[in-house]
Parts: structure tokens; C-alpha cells; sequence
């Protein structure tokens, strides 16, 4: 990384969530240089409600964290940590999704990707059982790498109470999502890990569709299956958003096959 885009890094991080509400996205680099060409397509996003001194200082320590990321995109002439991008891209959809998010859904929404590099996706087999058993640790080790930064670090001040260390973590695990109640049980279903799911969802939708479709292992069967998957973990708020994106041609196709005789 130059000294100009370590500088233009660190800007990043340290600038507050909505001062990234409006920036133009590009594709993830890690191979290769593969930026967007088309516009930036979200809507116009409410700011989030600033966040009390305590979270907003958590909330610096997660990026700095993400700026770790040895992956890169390129970004307003810099050169960009993915997972930082990332981040920031679920804050920016937060605040279309709930607007009125309290402090421990951002935090949450900002980190439910921490250090996620240390534990790629190729770490296990390439099979569904593998998938799942990946994206299980990934969450139960992001909740405690967090839980043990959110509770060390003396920059925080004053300390989280443990509550809210714990709901936080909560909500990176995802814990009360409605596809793991069973659907007579709206009592158990825990409302902002639904918005933190549609908040991931439609980050995938927005920023990374383009680029996953693209893969080798990927074909047109593939990316319907996993379309309809992700329609299926979204709220009706989530879906909503999701229908008035502005898609690449061919991402909205796609988006349309999965979606052919009826919402899932």
C-alpha cells in the first residue's frame, strides 16, 4: 500500500458511520483490479442516530480491526481493506433498513464480519456440510474476538456494561433468527437480527452479486438457487429494499428466475 493510501485508509476509519452513506462502491479486488461501472444504486438513506462516546470509541477499534484485512478493493483513488469497505456498506444499509437502529445493532451490523480473513471460506470442504460448519464458527468466533475487544480495550469509556457486550454479540450470532425458531414462535424471534439478516442480505445483493456471479464454479442454476436462499432469509422490509434496487442487467435477471411463479 502507497503512503498516499494508507493515509486515505486511515481517514476512512476514522471518519463516523454517516459520512459513508453516500460514497460510490467498487468490486472487491484479490486477485485482480475489477472495478464498478455502473452508478452507485442506493436509495437516499436516513442517518443513522449518533451513537453515545462509549460505542462510538467501540466502533473505531472494529475498523481499525478491519483495516487489518490483507484483501483490497479500490476505492476513491485508494486502496481499500475489504472487510472495512464491507462494513461500512452494511452501516450504509442499516440506515435504509432501520434508520432509528440503536447503538448495539450498529455495532453489531459493523462487525458481524470481524477478522473474518483469519477464517476464509477454503478453511473447509467445498460441500454444503462444509459451508455450514464455516459459517457457524465464523459467527461463534466473531461474537467472542469481539466480546474479548469490546471488554479489554481501555479506550472505552466509560466500559460497556456486560449486558450490552452480550447483546451485541448476540445479534453477530445471530441468535432468535427466525429460521431457527420454528415458525409458530414469533415470541422467540428476536426482531433486529432479522434487520442485521436483511442488512446482510442486501449488502450481498448490492455489492458482491456482480462478482460472485462471475466465479468459475458458478452457473445460472447455481446463482438462482442462491438467490431464492437469500429471498428466503429476508423480511418483508428487506425484500422491499431489495425489489427497488437499481441491478446490473443481468443481476436483475437472475434476481427475476429466482424469483419466476411467486416470492419464496
Amino acid at each position: 500500500m502507497s503512503a498516499e493510501s494508507a493515509v486515505r485508509c486511515r481517514e476512512l476509519v476514522s471518519a463516523s458511520p454517516s459520512q459513508h452513506q453516500h460514497q460510490p462502491r467498487s468490486r472487491i479486488t484479490r486477485t485482480r483490479t475489477r472495478t464498478r461501472t455502473r452508478p452507485p444504486k442506493l436509495p437516499k438513506m436516513a442517518s443513522l442516530p449518533p451513537l453515545p462516546a462509549n460505542y462510538a470509541a467501540a466502533l473505531r477499534l472494529i475498523d481499525e480491526a478491519h483495516a487489518a484485512d490483507p484483501n483490497t478493493i479500490p476505492r476513491d483513488g485508494a486502496t481499500v481493506p475489504y472487510e472495512l469497505h464491507y462494513a461500512q456498506q452494511m452501516t450504509r444499509w442499516l440506515a435504509a433498513r432501520q434508520p432509528d437502529a440503536p447503538p448495539a445493532l450498529q455495532l453489531a451490523c459493523r462487525a458481524q464480519h470481524f477478522r473474518r480473513w483469519e477464517l476464509p471460506r477454503s478453511s473447509h470442504p467445498p460441500t454444503r456440510a462444509g459451508y455450514l460448519t464455516w459459517r457457524a464458527k465464523q459467527k461463534s468466533t466473531a461474537a467472542a474476538q469481539l466480546t474479548a475487544l469490546l471488554t479489554s480495550s481501555a479506550a472505552i469509556q466509560p466500559p460497556l456494561a456486560p449486558a450490552e457486550i452480550a447483546r451485541v454479540a448476540a445479534l453477530v450470532r445471530k441468535e432468535g433468527l427466525q429460521q431457527q425458531q420454528l415458525l409458530q414462535q414469533e415470541q422467540q424471534r428476536d426482531e433486529e437480527t432479522q434487520v442485521l439478516e436483511d442488512v446482510a442480505c442486501l449488502v450481498f445483493l448490492d455489492d458482491r452479486l456482480d462478482e460472485f456471479g462471475q466465479r468459475a464454479a458458478m452457473d445460472e442454476d447455481k446463482m438462482v438457487t442462491i438467490l431464492r436462499k437469500t429471498w428466503a432469509k429476508m423480511g418483508a422490509r428487506g425484500r422491499e429494499l431489495a425489489r427497488g434496487m437499481a441491478l446490473s442487467e443481468a443481476a436483475a435477471a437472475l434476481v427475476g428466475k429466482a424469483l419466476a411463479g411467486g416470492e419464496v
